[in-house]
């Protein structure tokens, strides 16, 4: 059964990529479904909202970047771990995902640069210019 909620969700792209594909599948066959996705389509873009819609489309229920920086540091309260990793895995929120994985990367890219930068800190005046020995 695909709901409403679920088809505006389709529409702001924010349903996990399983999900996506099943509703977007079903679209390709079920006229009373793409009449259903219109008349929301249509609703949405005549100015009609729902505390629901803003609540999704300014993601009110996302964690911020910092929180997720802290979640991949783990330097958080459990409850706040608990709930990012409730919502990236449960609820599935893609836009929260792809910024902890753009974090992970920058992380990560820092941690060599910190990682190199302490090897030649170590090596500064142990290795000689070529020709001396």
């Amino acid at each position: 059964m695909i709901t409403d909620h679920m088809l505006l969700a389709y529409i702001e792209e924010s349903l996990p990529s399983e999900s996506m594909s099943r509703i977007e599948i079903a679209l390709r066959t079920d006229e009373e479904l793409r009449q259903r996705l219109s008349h929301l389509i249509g609703r949405r873009d005549s100015g009609v909202h729902t505390v629901g819609d803003i609540w999704r489309r300014h993601r009110l229920s996302c964690p911020s970047r910092e929180e997720l920086g802290s979640y991949l540091l783990g330097a958080m309260m459990d409850d706040q771990a608990d709930y990012i990793k409730f919502h990236l895995e449960q609820i599935g929120c893609r836009f929260c995902q792809s910024n902890l994985d753009d974090l992970s990367a920058s992380h990560h890219r820092d941690a060599v640069i910190a990682r190199r930068r302490k090897y030649f800190q170590s090596s500064v005046g142990r290795l000689r210019p070529e020709g001396r020995g």
